[in-house]
């Protein structure tokens, strides 16, 4: 790897690791302290490294200079109390044993997303939270993914992190009887980090991968770790995999979303496909199956490329099981879906429009869907209004084109 490629990649890969190790020594009343001693390690490496080329271990280098940093910043602190508070100075040969083992790295990063993932703080800012410390990503990075501008993030990431002051939340790994109850909350911030890549409107098509690896990423950390490495965890990963394996094929080179009956299945990433299969079989180990479990299902029946009869009536019947078990709009729009290729559209029209979604864009792409070719006027009508609601150039693009096909 090139040396102007390799500095923002070791950022990506190993930033956050930084960030958690120093957050879960020093605690989060010092986590601005840890961020800035990770942001200033990689401003001396781009500095240094330019000058000097690259060292023989960079990442190894990387640590080292964030070691010493966390020293110097605690030998001030140190001093600064010792003279200014207690009114005497003394010897100042103090150095900080930050393990930077990769056991160590491991834990603190599973430490940290227990503690961000706290029931005190509300998704969009565990989102929020597990974007700028265990992903690294920067604060306009995470305002484009929310759709935000940079001075409400920062806002809420500020009263997330006082919160967590003010509460004096731990970075510890949860007793082993609390885990189960804490992690629900953990899994679900993962899903929302990944359905924020895999489904979100934001118009940047690279961010939106990296939401949803690094969502994978944090999963897998948890299959690592025997005390959470449990069924729904799998269940998870698969689901991820899942639909990682049809995530380049989505949107065409304009930036648009190319719908699953049009996809291109020969390019499918197999590999991933094989790898939702492995964890969907260990998740099946469990004696019950949750809301993690069935999407998993419903996205395995999604990259079966044989259309079938089978196919269809099997996500039909996931779909059900799913809206009794954890509804939401979003899935009885894709249950309308899957009604349709079963018992045609006639069906799924009376079912969806059951649902009055009125202000939601993609109710009326379905319907437009829907009534295509039973009543296109009607059709046209709905794609008007998805129209208006849309919110991204590509979307609208989208549904422009629908809506030309039938005129």
């Amino acid at each position: 790897m090139q040396q102007d490629q390799l500095l923002p990649h070791l950022f990506r890969s190993e930033y956050q690791k930084i960030i958690a190790v120093l957050c879960h020594y020093f605690g989060f009343e010092h986590i601005e302290a840890a961020e800035d001693i990770a942001s200033d390690t990689f401003l001396t490496a781009a500095e240094t490294w330019g000058i000097k080329g690259l060292p023989d271990n960079p990442k190894a280098w990387l640590y080292t200079v964030a070691r010493n940093k966390a020293t110097d910043y605690v030998r001030r602190s140190a001093k600064f109390k010792q003279k200014i508070v207690d009114g005497f100075d003394t010897e100042d040969n103090y150095e900080a044993e930050i393990d930077l083992s990769d056991q160590n790295i491991s834990d603190s990063q599973l430490q940290m997303m227990f503690a961000i993932c706290h029931p005190i703080l509300p998704a969009e800012a565990q989102i929020g939270l597990a974007l700028r410390i265990l992903c690294g990503f920067g604060i306009d990075e995470i305002a484009e993914a929310f759709l935000s501008n940079k001075e409400t993030i920062n806002k809420r990431l500020f009263r997330a992190k006082e919160k967590l002051r003010e509460q004096k939340v731990k970075i510890v790994f949860p007793e082993t009887a609390d885990i189960v109850n804490r992690l629900g909350i953990v899994l679900k911030t993962l899903y929302l980090l990944f359905n924020e890549g895999y489904y979100s409107s934001c118009q940047s098509t690279t961010l939106r991968k990296d939401l949803c690896l690094e969502a994978m990423r944090l999963n897998y950390l948890l299959i690592e770790n025997k005390q959470t490495n449990l069924p729904e965890v799998n269940a998870l990963l698969s689901l991820m995999c899942f639909h990682a394996s049809r995530f380049d094929v989505r949107i065409d080179d304009a930036g648009e979303m190319i719908r699953y009956d049009d996809q291109n299945k020969s390019l499918w990433n197999d590999e991933l496909i094989a790898k939702g299969r492995y964890y969907l079989n260990l998740a099946s180990k469990g004696n019950e199956a949750g809301k993690y479990h069935i999407e998993a299902a419903i996205a395995y029946w999604h990259t079966v490329k044989t259309e079938t009869p089978e196919k269809w009536e099997n996500i039909l019947m996931l779909y059900n099981r799913l809206l009794i078990a954890a509804y939401s709009p979003v899935a009885a729009l894709n249950r309308a879906y899957a009604l349709a290729k079963v018992k045609g559209k006639e069906k799924a029209i009376i079912e969806a429009e059951k649902l009055k979604l009125d202000t939601n864009h993609l109710y009326h792409v379905l319907l437009g869907y829907l009534y295509t070719s039973v009543d296109n006027e009607r059709a046209a009508w709905h794609l008007r209004i998805a129209l208006r609601q849309a919110k991204t150039p590509a979307d609208k693009s989208r549904i422009m084109k629908d809506l030309e096909a039938l005129l």
